[in-house]
């Protein structure tokens, strides 16, 4: 597949969101998740803005918010921090996180581009749609 749309790439992200009180429905963009299944990767980024986390929900368990997101990072980096998704390949475990839920970590529709570098389009999308 690569090399098909001139040495880039397609890939698919999402944007996981933080939804201190599922019931008002109120989110905040805490980070993102980028896959290529070209290149057989998977990787979170994760901008947590505890500030405008508190502001929406005072009484916002930060501690877990954030490890939430830390899961999500872990899920992305397989192995022993995957849990139960270790022995998926990296397609399998972005499918999972990006799978409707309303938990308090939620992820934002999937959305699908072209790139040369997974990794620096992680970057780029953490910058332009989360910080």
């Amino acid at each position: 597949m690569s090399g098909l749309h001139n040495g880039r790439d397609v890939f698919e992200y999402a944007v996981m969101r933080v939804v201190p009180r599922v019931e008002r429905g109120e989110q905040i963009n805490a980070g993102v998740v980028v896959y290529c299944r070209a290149r057989s990767f998977v990787t979170a980024r994760i901008h947590l803005d505890e500030a405008r986390l508190l502001a929406l929900d005072p009484s916002a368990d930060v501690a877990g918010v954030r490890a939430a997101l830390c899961a999500v990072e872990g899920v992305c980096s397989g192995g022993e921090r995957a849990g139960q998704a270790a022995g998926d390949d990296a397609g399998r475990r972005f499918r999972w996180l990006v799978a409707p839920r309303s938990t308090v970590v939620q992820p934002g529709p999937v959305h699908t581009g072209l790139t040369v570098d997974p990794e620096a389009e992680a970057e780029r999308l953490l910058e332009l749609l989360v910080r």
